[in-house]
């Protein structure tokens, strides 16, 4: 039976994992949704304001290197992963890319994402310590307890 599929992704292995699993598992008719949440630098690094203090406008040029290299992970991360999606035969017209800068916080996105007529969210859940989880919840956690309207299956 052909399912329409979001995967929650990053750059991380468990992303990568989630889409193995989805590769193997389930049916090759269904729609797969490959989707990244980025958090919104791009404002920092346009930001030129005498209020800003000296030491971090002498490192806002190392900072935002630095995000423009994690985008290209990303970019490059999710380019495997449909390769690996179209290599296990999913047809490549049925696998889509949707990058969103994050609005409301990675997990509330997803959520929200989830909501557009998915039956299923895969996610990766991610090595967080045992203390920060406890405090702060994980990511794979939050969009389990919020989905409603879809199944979530949690890939280690």
């Amino acid at each position: 039976m052909s399912k329409n599929i979001l995967i929650a992704f990053d750059d991380s292995e468990n992303a990568q994992r989630a889409v193995a699993v989805v590769a193997q598992t389930f049916s090759r008719k269904s729609k797969v949704t490959l989707f990244s949440v980025a958090v919104d630098t791009e404002a920092l690094c346009k930001m030129n304001s005498p209020e800003l203090t000296p030491y971090f406008k002498s490192q806002q040029s190392a900072f935002c290197t630095m995000e423009d290299k994690k985008r290209e992970l990303v970019e490059s991360a999710l380019a495997t992963a449909k390769e690996t999606l179209i290599k296990s035969g999913f047809g490549e017209d049925a696998i889509q890319i949707k990058h969103k800068t994050m609005n409301e916080g990675v997990a509330r996105d997803i959520i929200r994402e989830s909501q557009d007529g998915y039956d299923i969210v895969v996610i990766g859940r991610h090595g967080t310590s045992g203390i920060k989880e406890f405090f702060f919840g994980s990511t794979s956690q939050k969009v389990l307890n919020g989905v409603k309207e879809a199944s979530v299956f949690i890939v280690s």
